[in-house]
Protein backbone atom coordinates (compact mmCIF):
# COMPACT_ATOMS: atom_id res chain seq x y z
CA UNK A 1 0.00 0.00 0.00
CA UNK A 2 2.98 2.11 0.36
CA UNK A 3 3.80 2.48 -3.02
CA UNK A 4 1.19 4.30 -4.42
CA UNK A 5 2.98 6.78 -6.60
CA UNK A 6 6.91 6.88 -8.15
CA UNK A 7 8.34 9.10 -5.36
CA UNK A 8 6.58 6.87 -2.21
CA UNK A 9 7.89 3.89 -4.18
CA UNK A 10 11.23 5.06 -3.70
CA UNK A 11 10.78 5.88 -0.30
CA UNK A 12 9.87 2.26 0.45
CA UNK A 13 12.49 0.56 -1.27
CA UNK A 14 14.74 2.77 0.35
CA UNK A 15 13.70 1.88 3.42
CA UNK A 16 13.68 -1.56 2.60
CA UNK A 17 17.43 -1.64 1.27
CA UNK A 18 18.10 0.24 5.03
CA UNK A 19 17.13 -2.93 6.33
CA UNK A 20 18.60 -4.90 4.24
CA UNK A 21 22.06 -2.99 4.47
CA UNK A 22 21.40 -3.39 8.49
CA UNK A 23 21.19 -6.88 8.58
CA UNK A 24 24.58 -7.22 5.89
CA UNK A 25 26.68 -4.68 8.12
CA UNK A 26 26.43 -2.93 4.70
CA UNK A 27 25.82 1.23 3.66
CA UNK A 28 22.24 0.91 2.23
CA UNK A 29 22.99 2.89 -1.14
CA UNK A 30 25.67 -0.38 -1.71
CA UNK A 31 22.76 -3.22 -1.46
CA UNK A 32 19.91 -1.06 -3.15
CA UNK A 33 20.52 -2.25 -6.75
CA UNK A 34 21.58 -5.79 -6.13
CA UNK A 35 18.65 -6.05 -4.12
CA UNK A 36 16.00 -4.69 -6.63
CA UNK A 37 18.15 -6.54 -9.52
CA UNK A 38 17.45 -9.77 -7.78
CA UNK A 39 13.69 -9.05 -8.33
CA UNK A 40 13.07 -11.25 -11.31
CA UNK A 41 9.15 -12.16 -12.50
CA UNK A 42 8.44 -14.22 -15.11
CA UNK A 43 5.28 -15.26 -16.41
CA UNK A 44 3.25 -18.75 -16.43
CA UNK A 45 3.24 -20.39 -19.95
CA UNK A 46 -0.14 -20.35 -19.35
CA UNK A 47 -0.92 -16.98 -19.13
CA UNK A 48 0.01 -15.22 -22.90
CA UNK A 49 -1.86 -17.67 -24.30
CA UNK A 50 -5.16 -17.62 -22.24
CA UNK A 51 -4.85 -13.46 -22.00
CA UNK A 52 -4.87 -13.73 -26.24
CA UNK A 53 -7.48 -15.96 -26.26
CA UNK A 54 -9.68 -13.93 -24.04
CA UNK A 55 -8.33 -10.92 -25.99
CA UNK A 56 -9.22 -12.39 -29.02
CA UNK A 57 -12.89 -13.01 -28.25
CA UNK A 58 -13.05 -9.35 -27.32
CA UNK A 59 -12.96 -9.27 -23.74
CA UNK A 60 -11.54 -6.75 -21.64
CA UNK A 61 -8.71 -7.79 -19.49
CA UNK A 62 -7.63 -5.95 -16.58
CA UNK A 63 -4.79 -7.30 -14.11
CA UNK A 64 -6.10 -6.57 -10.25
CA UNK A 65 -2.97 -7.01 -7.89
CA UNK A 66 -2.15 -6.62 -3.91
CA UNK A 67 0.90 -4.37 -5.59
CA UNK A 68 2.47 -1.49 -5.55
CA UNK A 69 2.40 1.36 -8.72
CA UNK A 70 5.44 -0.39 -10.71
CA UNK A 71 2.67 -3.34 -11.14
CA UNK A 72 2.84 -2.43 -15.03
CA UNK A 73 6.34 -2.07 -15.29
CA UNK A 74 6.33 -6.00 -14.30
CA UNK A 75 4.04 -6.43 -16.33
CA UNK A 76 5.81 -5.23 -19.51
CA UNK A 77 8.61 -6.77 -18.41
CA UNK A 78 7.09 -10.59 -18.65
CA UNK A 79 5.73 -8.87 -21.88
CA UNK A 80 1.96 -9.27 -20.44
CA UNK A 81 1.61 -5.61 -20.92
CA UNK A 82 0.08 -5.70 -24.49
CA UNK A 83 -2.56 -8.36 -23.74
CA UNK A 84 -4.64 -6.42 -21.30
CA UNK A 85 -6.33 -3.39 -20.84
CA UNK A 86 -5.02 -1.91 -17.61
CA UNK A 87 -3.84 -2.22 -14.25
CA UNK A 88 -4.93 -2.04 -10.86
CA UNK A 89 -2.58 -2.12 -8.40
CA UNK A 90 -3.93 -1.81 -4.62
CA UNK A 91 -1.37 0.68 -3.89
CA UNK A 92 -3.07 2.91 -6.56
CA UNK A 93 -6.60 1.73 -5.55
CA UNK A 94 -6.29 2.95 -2.24
CA UNK A 95 -7.19 -0.38 -0.26
CA UNK A 96 -5.92 -4.25 -0.73
CA UNK A 97 -7.88 -7.34 -2.02
CA UNK A 98 -9.74 -8.29 -0.38
CA UNK A 99 -11.80 -4.98 0.15
CA UNK A 100 -14.08 -4.50 -3.38
CA UNK A 101 -12.16 -0.85 -4.09
CA UNK A 102 -9.50 -2.76 -6.86
CA UNK A 103 -12.40 -4.60 -8.50
CA UNK A 104 -14.31 -1.52 -8.39
CA UNK A 105 -11.57 0.39 -10.01
CA UNK A 106 -10.97 -2.86 -12.50
CA UNK A 107 -14.94 -2.69 -13.70
CA UNK A 108 -14.80 1.41 -14.15
CA UNK A 109 -11.52 1.50 -15.83
CA UNK A 110 -13.07 -1.09 -18.15
CA UNK A 111 -16.59 0.47 -17.98
CA UNK A 112 -18.42 -2.63 -17.17
CA UNK A 113 -20.82 -3.51 -14.74
CA UNK A 114 -19.91 -6.28 -11.58
CA UNK A 115 -22.52 -8.84 -13.50
CA UNK A 116 -20.26 -8.95 -16.14
CA UNK A 117 -17.29 -9.99 -14.98
CA UNK A 118 -15.25 -12.75 -14.01
CA UNK A 119 -12.28 -12.68 -11.20
CA UNK A 120 -10.01 -14.82 -11.45
CA UNK A 121 -7.08 -15.39 -8.83
CA UNK A 122 -5.09 -18.18 -6.18
CA UNK A 123 -5.89 -17.10 -2.73
CA UNK A 124 -9.56 -17.80 -1.37
CA UNK A 125 -9.28 -15.17 0.88
CA UNK A 126 -8.17 -11.88 -0.85
CA UNK A 127 -9.42 -12.92 -4.91
CA UNK A 128 -12.57 -15.10 -4.14
CA UNK A 129 -13.71 -12.92 -0.85
CA UNK A 130 -12.42 -9.44 -2.48
CA UNK A 131 -14.66 -10.13 -5.86
CA UNK A 132 -17.65 -11.51 -3.90
CA UNK A 133 -17.98 -8.29 -2.26
CA UNK A 134 -17.71 -6.58 -5.45
CA UNK A 135 -20.55 -8.19 -7.09
CA UNK A 136 -18.38 -9.80 -9.21
CA UNK A 137 -18.01 -13.47 -9.68
CA UNK A 138 -14.18 -15.03 -8.55
CA UNK A 139 -12.55 -18.29 -10.05
CA UNK A 140 -9.85 -20.06 -8.11
CA UNK A 141 -6.64 -20.92 -9.77
CA UNK A 142 -5.29 -24.04 -7.89
CA UNK A 143 -2.36 -24.57 -10.22
CA UNK A 144 -1.10 -27.36 -7.83
CA UNK A 145 -4.73 -28.98 -7.83
CA UNK A 146 -6.65 -30.25 -5.35
CA UNK A 147 -9.28 -27.02 -5.12
CA UNK A 148 -12.78 -26.71 -4.37
CA UNK A 149 -15.47 -27.54 -6.59
CA UNK A 150 -15.71 -24.63 -9.91
CA UNK A 151 -11.35 -24.04 -9.67
CA UNK A 152 -9.51 -24.56 -12.25
CA UNK A 153 -5.32 -25.21 -12.57
CA UNK A 154 -4.70 -23.76 -15.66
CA UNK A 155 -5.38 -20.36 -17.26
CA UNK A 156 -5.99 -22.36 -20.23
CA UNK A 157 -9.36 -23.34 -19.14
CA UNK A 158 -10.26 -20.08 -19.22
CA UNK A 159 -11.92 -20.30 -22.38
CA UNK A 160 -14.49 -22.65 -21.53
CA UNK A 161 -15.69 -20.08 -18.16
CA UNK A 162 -16.29 -16.97 -20.65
Amino acid sequence: MEGHDAVALEDLRDRCAAVLGAELRLEPSRVRAPMLGALRFRAFEDAAPALAELRSRGLSLVVVSNWDCSLGEVLAATELDTLVDGVVPSARAGAAKPDPAPFRCALELVGVTAGQALHVGDSPENDLAGARAAGVRGVLLARQGGGPSGAISSLAELAHLT
